[in-house]
C-alpha cells in the first residue's frame, strides 16, 4: 500500500470520526458507481451528504480543499445521482468537503457544508 493511499484512509478515519462526534451516521464509506467514487455518504436528520474527503501534510501546494475542482464535483454528481435513485431518497441533499491538515501527526480538521453544487 503507498504512502498516499495509506494517507487517504488515515483521512478518511478521521473524517468519519469527526462526522460521528457531530451526529451523522455514516451509511456508506468509499460509494463506487461508474467512474465515480464518493468518500464518505452520511445522514442526519432529513439530510443525507455526499462528502469528499481530502487529506494533505503539506499546505505548500494548496489546501486540501482546492484540490477538489469542477470535474471531481461532477463525478461525485454522478454517483450521488445514482445513490439518491437507488434509495429513493426524496429528502435533503448536501455535498461537504473535508479537509485534513497533517502537521507533527495532529489532524486539523475543517468542513465545509454546502461546498458545491
Amino acid at each position: 500500500m503507498t504512502d498516499k493511499i495509506k494517507k487517504g484512509e488515515l483521512g478518511e478515519q478521521v473524517a468519519a470520526d469527526f462526522l460521528k462526534e457531530k451526529g451523522y451516521v455514516i451509511l456508506e464509506h468509499n460509494y463506487r458507481y461508474k467512474h465515480s467514487e464518493i468518500d464518505l455518504i452520511i445522514q442526519k436528520d432529513n439530510w443525507i451528504v455526499f462528502v469528499e474527503v481530502k487529506t494533505r501534510t503539506s499546505e505548500a501546494f494548496g489546501y486540501p480543499e482546492d484540490f477538489v475542482d469542477d470535474k471531481k464535483a461532477e463525478k461525485i454528481l454522478e454517483g450521488a445521482d445514482h445513490y439518491l435513485f437507488e434509495k429513493n431518497w426524496e429528502g435533503n441533499v448536501r455535498y461537504d468537503i473535508i479537509s485534513i491538515t497533517i502537521k507533527k501527526n495532529i489532524p486539523e480538521v475543517v468542513h465545509f457544508e454546502d461546498a458545491f453544487y
